[in-house]
């Protein structure tokens, strides 16, 4: 007979991961078995920006990780008001393929 606690999957989070990274950016790439999304620490002024984690997903895990954020998002808007969009500056980059911006 399984217990409740033998069903949940335990997650570890290091110290370090649990800090997190600031990103302002992110691009999206992909290709027929995965996407790739880089998150970006874009600085006023700087003509460099540098990648601060890079996630690879199975285009079912990408799927996946929309509708969890536009669920998220759903909890986030009806518990404190909605989220206000504002004008994005077009910033030219290619790392080359099928590229998207958030």
């Amino acid at each position: 007979m399984s217990t409740e606690n033998e069903n949940q999957l335990q997650i570890e989070l290091s110290p370090e991961m649990a800090e997190g990274i600031y990103s302002n950016l992110a691009v999206i790439n992909h290709s027929p078995s995965e996407f790739v999304l880089d998150f970006i620490q874009l600085m006023p002024g700087l003509p460099k920006a540098r990648v601060k984690a890079r996630v690879i997903l199975t285009p079912q895990h990408a799927k996946r990780l929309i509708r969890a954020m536009e669920e998220n998002v759903q909890r986030f808007e009806s518990a404190h008001g909605p989220i206000s969009e504002t004008e994005q500056p077009h910033v030219p980059i290619q790392f080359g393929g099928p590229t998207g911006q958030a």
